[in-house]
């Protein structure tokens, strides 16, 4: 049995996947929006951040995903600056990853800080290294919100040392010391919004996957294409669909045993924030992004105004389950080859994860 983890504008949803068939189950945070989902397998805690107009963003722990407690949300110091006379605070909780065996949670936020604290999320401290980089300032901006945000915390599946994340906008950045200091991790990349597209900085990955099982292999759905790098992130290479269909879009995922294997959803484009021609379709790719091929079945090809944000897509084993900003649900048992819409009428879905139980 699994379950799927809906995170929405109006709470967390918990659906049962059992014998093929979806089925809602529970609701948590009702009426509350929901800005990250996260699930650790190992501990199998889990970590909801909220993002509420009057309160603020809140942060919620949980060990068996029903009983929530409340834990501390990250502080920005007095004297942290997003620009010179331009004061830091926490605006959004937008994406965690959690180290077991350090005790150790991650949280990324905008306007742009990480934060490091105990799973408990008591004593949660900015990343100093990174938040002083001397690209930060200077380079980093937002990519539809106000200020750069961290939507990524990627670790290594055999170095606990290395921590990877996507920052919007500025770019991907690596640290083999366990966020003491910080590279960027540009080269190949482009983006056509700025004055030198191929520059080392102030690119907007969407969506960024790195594969378990040989983790040279990391994806990036960009906000200019579809991007491999083969060699741990030193160089990106554009792998983007010949038809350009995959040259817009937020969500990425991929095979943790084949490092060639993808599947992406295009959208139209920044300015036209809807499925692509008005169809929803998948794109997989089963040789590293040299040929792509296109999905549709179970998919509306008509008047689609679908969405799907950079969190709202995951995968295991073959099961697959995507959600949208217009509230549908879609399921896969087959790796994307049939689609069935499970759901519809659910609230604006921020991400989608698959908890195996």
């Amino acid at each position: 049995m699994k379950h799927l983890l809906l995170g929405t504008t109006k709470g967390l949803c918990v659906f049962e996947i059992n014998n093929h068939q979806v089925k809602f189950i529970d609701i948590f945070f009702k009426g509350l929006p929901v800005s990250m989902v996260y699930h650790d397998p190992v501990t199998r805690q889990y970590w909801v951040g909220l993002s509420m107009k009057h309160w603020g963003p809140k942060l919620f722990a949980s060990r068996d995903g029903r009983r929530w407690i409340e834990i501390t949300t990250p502080r920005y110091p007095s004297d942290a600056e997003i620009s010179p006379g331009k004061s830091a605070s926490l605006r959004l909780i937008w994406s965690a990853f959690y180290q077991p065996e350090v005790d150790r949670l991650w949280i990324g936020t905008e306007p742009g800080g990480l934060f490091e604290g105990s799973g408990g999320g008591n004593d949660f401290v900015l990343n100093s290294s990174l938040w002083h980089h001397p690209t930060r300032k200077d380079h980093w901006f937002g990519g539809g919100r106000n200020d750069a945000g961290i939507h990524t915390i990627l670790g290594h599946p055999n170095d606990p040392d290395f921590l990877l994340i996507g920052v919007s906008c500025g770019g991907v950045y690596v640290s083999r010391d366990r966020g003491k200091t910080w590279e960027v991790k540009n080269e190949g990349l482009k983006a056509d919004y700025l004055p030198d597209p191929f520059g080392p900085f102030g690119h907007d990955p969407h969506a960024i996957k790195i594969c378990l099982s040989n983790s040279d292999f990391i994806w990036q759905q960009n906000h200019c294409g579809v991007f491999l790098s083969k060699d741990g992130g030193n160089l990106w290479s554009d792998v983007t669909p010949s038809d350009e269909s995959g040259r817009y879009g937020f969500c990425l995922a991929i095979d943790h045993e084949d490092p060639y294997k993808a599947w992406i959803i295009p959208a139209e484009s920044d300015d036209q924030r809807v499925a692509r021609n008005l169809r929803l379709t998948v794109c997989k790719t089963d040789d590293g992004g040299q040929t792509w091929s296109v999905m549709t079945d179970g998919l509306p090809q008509k008047n689609c105004f679908d969405l799907v944000f950079r969190h709202a897509l995951d995968r295991v084993a073959d099961i697959m389950a995507f959600g949208t900003t217009t509230g549908n649900l879609f399921v896969s048992f087959d790796d994307g080859d049939h689609w069935i819409h499970t759901q519809s009428f659910l609230p604006p879905i921020h991400s989608v994860l698959i908890i195996n139980e």
